[in-house]
């Protein structure tokens, strides 16, 4: 049964990387680009589930014990936790706002490249050897297709936790609104 699973394990691999060797260099920096904004979404996620709700309660902790509510002072207080928690919140985003950006073009980069692979195999061989050919057409569509899946799945992905966000800081400035 682990052999099975092993040997599945390694048909995958290889296809992958059959994936990628067709898709040329390109891919790779797109594979590594992909890599790091995913690295980035899941440490978000994990700040959202994880680290913000003890921050949050910390906050309203500090609020419930404040004697009063209503002078400037304790109004300037909450607007600077609210302001704490909004760049907590929405720290990194711009960063997978402008990776998001990057996948089409790195693609668009790739179908350039094999485009150029495609020309010079034409220049040196003629039209006598389709598969050369055929080789370079994949390096400049592969890179197309993977670049604008990234980007639609990221895009997605991106919405969801800009809202996720958006609804945590409404909550929280909600909760020390209440309080007052």
């Amino acid at each position: 049964m682990l052999s099975i699973s092993l040997i599945k394990d390694a048909i995958i691999f290889d296809s992958l990387g059959q994936f990628m060797d067709k898709g040329g260099p390109v891919l790779w920096w797109l594979a590594a680009l992909i890599f790091v904004f995913w690295l980035i979404a899941i440490e978000r996620i994990l700040f959202v589930l994880f680290i913000f709700p003890k921050r949050q309660q910390h906050w309203l902790t500090q609020w419930k014990i404040r004697h009063e509510h209503q002078s400037w002072y304790a109004h300037k207080q909450r607007d600077a936790w609210l302001s704490q928690a909004h760049l907590l919140l929405f720290q990194h985003l711009h960063i997978l706002k402008c990776l998001i950006a990057l996948f089409p073009m790195l693609g668009l980069l790739g179908t350039v490249t094999g485009m150029i692979s495609v020309f010079d195999t034409l220049s040196m061989q003629g039209t006598s050897e389709p598969k050369l050919m055929a080789a370079g057409i994949s390096m400049a569509t592969l890179p197309t297709m993977a670049g604008m899946v990234a980007a639609l799945a990221a895009v997605f992905f991106y919405s969801q936790l800009f809202s996720m966000m958006e609804k945590k800081e409404l909550h929280l400035d909600k909760l020390l609104r209440s309080r007052a």
